[in-house]
């Protein structure tokens, strides 16, 4: 075995971890990464949201719902072809990513999967 320290974990900060070829694993939650991640990880990542066919969503952009979605407490549901105008990128609960105002709704968050930029 070599003397060197290897680091904590980035998950649990767990000291107990060891080398499994190029990756660092943790030998408490098993979390797995790799040195040049850790590195890596002190800038701060930019995340990219892109919608369901693959574009990149940015704030103020116009969207296109690509399936009818339910909507809790309403009789009727947001139907396809709806447009919803100057969507705003967040990070919301679960999976949903972007903050809007569907008109005739109001203001709810939609999942990036389910529209397509207009």
């Amino acid at each position: 075995m070599t003397d060197t320290a290897t680091p904590t974990c980035p998950a649990c900060s767990s000291e107990y971890t060891y080398e499994l070829g190029p990756l660092l694993v943790c030998s408490m939650c098993a979390h797995e990464w790799t040195p040049a991640a850790e590195a890596a990880s002190d800038e701060p990542a930019e995340r990219v949201i892109r919608d369901a066919v693959g574009n990149v969503l940015l704030d103020g952009d116009t969207v296109t719902v690509i399936k009818d979605l339910k909507v809790k407490g309403a009789s009727s549901s947001i139907k396809v072809g709806t447009k919803v105008r100057n969507i705003r990128l967040v990070d919301g609960v679960g999976d949903h990513d972007i903050d809007c105002k569907v008109d005739g709704f109001g203001p709810m968050q939609l999942k990036s999967s389910v529209v397509k930029k207009a």
